[in-house]
């Protein structure tokens, strides 16, 4: 289930004036409560079952890349001296501001402090991340229309 339907269902429930709906679809729980007064829907959701499957497979090829650690200590000591932008809230990254617009930065680009770097959309609401250094954009970490999680990074960004 995605955020898009999650929205949706949030919207109906609201619409409807029920109290509370539970929900769910295979590895996702979702519970649904409205306040009487306000209308205004609380919500307690997502339980997902895979994610203690998926750790095993992740940790699985591990030892595989053990003998290319070297490389990953040069690549590591690389990003030190970049900043991290993260994201400041949970929801959908948009490199551009519109689907028929260019993106925002690209990987070069020279950015000052204020400049707008992407679009995170929350519950409906476009929210502009703006730059906190000047620099140039080192790396794009999250695709465009991709979900984000809050403190997750988005952009490394070298200040020199």
């Amino acid at each position: 289930m995605d955020l898009k339907e999650i929205q949706n269902l949030i919207k109906f429930v609201s619409n409807t004036g029920v109290a509370e709906v539970k929900l769910e679809t295979g590895d996702v729980k979702i519970t649904i409560r409205t306040t009487v007064e306000g209308n205004s829907p609380e919500i307690t959701y997502l339980q997902q079952a895979p994610m203690p499957q998926a750790l095993p497979q992740a940790v699985a090829p591990a030892p595989v890349a053990a003998p290319a650690a070297p490389a990953t200590p040069a690549a590591a000591e690389d990003n030190s001296k970049y900043v991290t932008i993260k994201s400041p809230m949970i929801g959908t990254f948009y490199r551009k501001p519109a689907p028929d617009k260019p993106a925002f930065i690209e990987v070069g680009s020279a950015i000052s402090k204020g400049d707008v770097l992407c679009v995170v959309e929350a519950m409906k609401l476009f929210n502009e991340i703006e730059a906190e250094i000047s620099g140039k954009i080192v790396k794009i970490l999250v695709d465009d229309m991709s979900p984000v999680e809050f403190d997750q990074p988005l952009f490394l960004v070298d200040p020199s």
